[in-house]
């Protein structure tokens, strides 16, 4: 069985790996307790260490919101562009629309397509009004994976001026694009937006026309 002062020890070995599975055993805890053990994990020396700690902090920042927002968005900065991806992913879990500003100020400041990816999956989740420009931006990325997060995203968000920006990704040559146009365009009701599903409800590939259907 797992304990919170077996677990203490590892988190306090001089050994990343100890302390890395420390960080993993702490799912097994009570959750206030293991939000109070995770803390000087989330600052750890090794990055790994650090990215899994901030990735769990999705789970147990809810012990303390407020705390929980400072330590993401310093690690919003961290030198490890996983670990800046791994706080995004945070924020958005834990839907910190506080931290809004420092996730649009870091999408661009970096090159990293992770670390955008990251940041739009976010603003999704986060469902703030103000990610509207900066998604609407992100369909325009270089990367595919961001663009279809981008677009999941639009969708999440339900801002009607979207609607245009995913019609016209709605004839894209990549199915999975497709696919995710389809569900984005289920949020809306405006007439585009149906027309638009109507078209895609007779897709070749299989998978996107019966998604369309079903949002009709």
């Amino acid at each position: 069985m797992t304990t919170p002062d077996a677990v203490k020890e590892l988190l306090e070995s001089n050994n990343f790996g100890d302390r890395l599975r420390g960080v993993n055993h702490l799912r097994q805890l009570d959750p206030a307790i293991a939000y109070e053990l995770i803390k000087p994990s989330v600052i750890d020396e090794n990055v790994r260490v650090r990215y899994a700690a901030i990735s769990q902090l999705a789970s147990l920042g809810g012990q303390n919101l407020s705390e929980s927002l400072t330590m993401l968005k310093s690690a919003l900065h961290d030198p490890e562009p996983d670990v800046q991806a791994a706080a995004a992913d945070s924020i958005g879990g834990l839907h910190l629309t506080e931290a809004y500003e420092d996730l649009k100020q870091l999408y661009q400041k970096t090159t990293e397509w992770l670390v955008r990816f990251s940041i739009v999956a976010a603003l999704g989740e986060l469902g703030e009004a103000r990610g509207y420009d900066l998604l609407a931006e992100a369909l325009t990325s270089d990367s595919d994976l961001v663009v279809t997060a981008a677009i999941g995203s639009l969708g999440e968000l339900g801002d009607d001026r979207a609607v245009p920006l995913l019609v016209s990704y709605a004839s894209h040559p990549d199915w999975q694009i497709r696919y995710r146009v389809a569900q984005a365009l289920g949020h809306f009701q405006t007439p585009e937006a149906k027309a638009a599903l109507e078209h895609l409800a007779h897709d070749d590939t299989e998978q996107v026309a019966e998604l369309a259907k079903s949002a009709l």
